[in-house]
């Protein structure tokens, strides 16, 4: 029988931790299979959220149960099961708050 991996979302990493720290800080819940902390493409710098893999359920829910709402440092952690993305690879948005961009849609002014 197969073991089911279990992904994790973490958000509020440090912009400065490196993924050696952050491997050690997750590291005591369980065998990591995968882990990542996303980059911006442009700049390179942290974005301040990534993903840790467990091996099974059960070490991903100790994860969650031990490090969500908890420091690393100087920063809240926030852990949950990660959701898959989108097809398109848009989240969906979630604000639905009139916009200040004057609407712009990169056709410029159309009169």
């Amino acid at each position: 029988m197969e073991m089911q991996r279990k992904k994790l979302f973490v958000g509020g990493i440090n912009f400065r931790a490196t993924l050696e720290e952050f491997r050690e800080h997750f590291a005591p819940a369980g065998e990591i299979v995968d882990i990542v902390i996303m980059k911006d493409r442009e700049t390179g710098r942290s974005r301040g959220f990534g993903f840790v893999e467990y091996a099974t359920p059960e070490e991903a829910a100790k994860a969650i149960e031990e490090f969500d709402g908890k420091e690393f440092l100087g920063r809240m952690l926030k852990v949950n099961e990660a959701q898959p993305r989108e097809r398109d690879g848009f989240a969906p948005r979630r604000d639905f708050a009139p916009r200040n961009d004057n609407g712009f849609s990169g056709m410029g002014d159309l009169e």
